[in-house]
């Protein structure tokens, strides 16, 4: 896939900003759809930034880009949005501290009162990766026991299932939607100007958060029975990847390849 090498004008100074989960979202659909695409937005950098908002880590980030021709974010909210940070020219993924100090100030060091109140509980089991400002755990849905959710509320923290499948314990406050408007204000890009992207119940604060949102066709039920009746968030018919492109058309916030 071709790279740009010229300098880039500022996401402020762009057409359209593509605000995207990765799993089911920006990695969802088919083979040809994915293609179009990352095609698409290669050939129009000049006027698109792209903005990954996910729960994977900015290794995996890296890695998805370098080895599997995944398009280079500009940004990256990561950790279901416990991290925010800029993609330099040379592909290396810095936090940005200005906008990571409150997040940090809120998780305040958690990481083993989150363990050691979990730790046993029926149904979850802990995820190896360290990660700065949250804990991650497996779900078995038939072993959980909801009383995890009280133990985290006592610590003063937030907790997500997504997928039915994922326990996340998150600072306070912190989640996709609210670090994504940060860094969209922190940028000075104009909100109607962005569109995120999401497919599951951990993009929920993103889809709500007041953006032109879209739900791509194959999200999971419980998120669309949540903003079934939000009027900024479109509800694609197109799995993935050709659900994104449905929903830049629909609002009209960038020109598409023909037909989508």
């Amino acid at each position: 896939m071709t790279i740009a090498t010229a300098p880039l004008p500022p996401l402020s100074a762009r057409r359209f900003v593509l605000a995207t989960d990765l799993d089911g979202t920006f990695l969802g659909g088919s083979e040809p759809d994915r293609r179009r695409l990352y095609r698409w937005i290669e050939a129009n950098r000049p006027s698109i930034g792209l903005v990954f908002v996910t729960g994977r880590d900015p290794g995996f980030i890296a890695a998805m880009c370098a080895d599997h021709g995944l398009p280079w974010p500009d940004y990256v909210v990561g950790d279901v949005g416990t991290s925010i940070a800029e993609v330099a020219p040379h592909r290396a993924i810095t936090p940005i501290p200005a906008l990571e100090a409150d997040i940090a100030r809120r998780w305040g060091d958690a990481g083993a009162r989150v363990r050691a109140a979990l730790d046993g509980h029926p149904g979850l089991t802990l995820q190896p990766t360290a990660f700065r400002h949250r804990v991650s755990y497996d779900m078995d849905p038939a072993a959980y026991c909801p009383s995890a959710e009280t133990r985290i509320e006592r610590l003063g923290l937030d907790w997500l299932i997504s997928d039915n499948r994922f326990f996340d314990v998150l600072p306070r406050g912190v989640s996709k939607g609210p670090s994504l408007k940060r860094l969209v204000a922190h940028l000075g890009i104009d909100p109607g100007r962005v569109l995120a992207a999401g497919d599951t119940l951990n993009d929920l604060s993103m889809l709500e958060c007041g953006l032109n949102a879209v739900a791509v066709g194959n999200s999971e039920p419980a998120l669309m029975q949540r903003v079934a009746t939000l009027p900024h968030v479109h509800a694609a018919r197109a799995h993935g990847a050709a659900g994104i492109l449905e929903a830049i058309a629909a609002f009209a916030l960038h020109d598409t390849p023909t037909g989508a």
